[in-house]
């Protein structure tokens, strides 16, 4: 699956999942630092009065250094009021203003210069909509599928490009080194956290280059890993941006919320979510630990499982388990001719197929545990997650199947996960009991025969179209 050569996007966060998305009301930054609120409506979110700098700036008048400095770019120090008038949208020289400064205090919190500036492009949504570039393998629609978070009766293409089409506010693009901002009306308006957060992005370009193309995220799982510090440290320094907004620096206003529609797709939207989330925490963790220093050495070995990301505790030093799937098929099923032939889902997207089938208390998502956490992904059924490999198949026929074998660190972490999974299915996918620990889907986009055994601390998952595909597809002995 591909969403053009690395996308690293600012994602909504939406109200249906416990954010808050709203509109704020209109204000107005004058030359004097104060900012000036108009009436916000009684259905959106209330807006924030910011106010002047409280610190003395070492920079009296905000005269222009000698030389570059942290803090400083293009003639805008990074507590400097600006002389924009943001209730019309903003014209050239006015945004040309908000994102130097927006530079400069990215930069003075990130403690990292900015070697050249960045393109800044305002688009609105239709616009952005069309320039998408979704595309999926019949190999990616059966890891969906076998997340159970996109069935048999649509297109992965099509879900994803209406999810990124909806809910993505921002983008940077490494090798085209270009932010775009997607505007919130027909304006060309810019919400200061998305700007923030595409700048950092722009930052980590600069600085390391090499970290955003690699080319050895070879999981699912791995990738999730490293967007959870390539978005953690984005999300982090958006988070600290906006803390000093309204008692440090004056702010324009949030613009409106991207207005994102789940469409039945909550679960697709927790999996993509998660680095967002909890990458901003693993990132503060790190920074506890050493510093910016610590974090800048995180590029160069960044953690490998999402449960690293959940889980700061066990970066850098734990691993997870080497999870091998022996291939057990007959008749005409096959492997897909892909390497590798499997791939590792991790406890993140375990978590949210879970959590989208109804397996967890419904508010839990809703309770973040530790600071600049959004959700909470941590959960009994997944928390004891030690690996897994997850094969697709497919037969001459064009009928897919698949095994997710699951390793975890007890045996009752395994029987907890496989006494959850086998709950989904029957409440929420209607399946029914047969003979071996084998649960039919009798009719939905989870239509399928499946094989729960747990053996040990090992829970395998066999799925096929009938009960009797499952051996064809994964035999019970080699």
């Amino acid at each position: 699956m591909r969403f053009r050569p690395i996308l690293l996007a600012a994602l909504v966060v939406l109200a249906g999942c416990g954010g808050t998305v709203g509109s704020e009301g209109s204000t107005t930054e004058t030359s004097t630092g104060t900012v000036t609120p108009t009436p916000t409506p009684a259905s959106a979110s209330t807006a924030e009065v910011t106010t002047t700098p409280s610190e003395t700036p070492a920079h009296p008048g905000f005269g222009d250094p000698s030389s570059d400095r942290l803090g400083w770019e293009a003639g805008y120090w990074h507590d400097e009021p600006l002389d924009v008038n943001a209730t019309d949208g903003l014209n050239r020289s006015e945004r040309g203003a908000v994102v130097a400064r927006t530079m400069a205090r990215v930069e003075y919190l990130r403690g990292l210069e900015f070697e050249s500036r960045v393109p800044v492009e305002v688009v609105d949504r239709a616009t952005y909509r069309t320039d998408e570039n979704v595309t999926a393998t019949g190999w990616d629609e059966v890891v969906w599928e076998a997340l159970l978070l996109i069935g048999e009766d649509r297109s992965v293409e099509e879900v994803l490009g209406a999810f990124y089409g909806a809910s993505v506010q921002g983008s940077y693009v490494p090798s085209e080194d270009r932010i775009v901002v997607v505007s919130g009306d027909d304006r060309p308006t810019i919400d200061r956290r998305t700007l923030a957060h595409e700048l950092v992005h722009a930052l980590q370009d600069q600085h390391f280059e090499s970290a955003l193309s690699r080319s050895n995220r070879t999981s699912r799982d791995a990738t999730v890993a490293w967007q959870g510090l390539i978005e953690g440290d984005a999300g982090y320094v958006e988070d600290r941006y906006e803390r000093r907004c309204g008692s440090e620096w004056s702010c324009l206003p949030r613009s409106a919320g991207a207005g994102a529609s789940l469409d039945g797709d909550a679960g697709v939207y927790v999996a993509a979510y998660h680095p967002y989330s909890d990458g901003p925490s693993f990132v503060h963790r790190l920074r506890e630990r050493g510093g910016w220093k610590a974090v800048n050495t995180a590029y160069a070995d960044p953690p490998t499982s999402s449960t690293q990301v959940i889980d700061p505790g066990r970066y850098p030093d734990w691993s997870p388990a080497t999870v091998r799937v022996s291939d057990r098929s007959a008749d005409d099923w096959r492997r897909f001719d892909r390497s590798p032939v499997g791939t590792t889902v991790g406890e993140a997207s375990l978590f949210a197929t879970i959590w989208a089938n109804g397996g967890t208390e419904p508010f839990h998502l809703q309770r973040p545990s530790r600071p600049h956490r959004t959700y909470n992904y941590t959960h009994p059924a997944t928390a004891g997650w030690a690996g897994d490999r997850l094969v697709p198949y497919r037969n001459g026929s064009g009928a897919t199947g698949y095994v997710l074998r699951t390793e975890w660190a007890t045996a009752d972490d395994a029987e907890t996960f496989a006494a959850t999974y086998r709950d989904l299915l029957r409440t929420r996918r209607g399946a029914e009991r047969r003979e071996d620990g084998v649960l039919v889907v009798p009719a939905g986009p989870y239509a399928d025969a499946f094989r729960v055994e747990r053996s040990g601390t090992t829970v395998t998952i066999t799925n096929a179209p009938t009960v009797a595909a499952l051996d064809a597809v994964h035999g019970r002995r080699e």
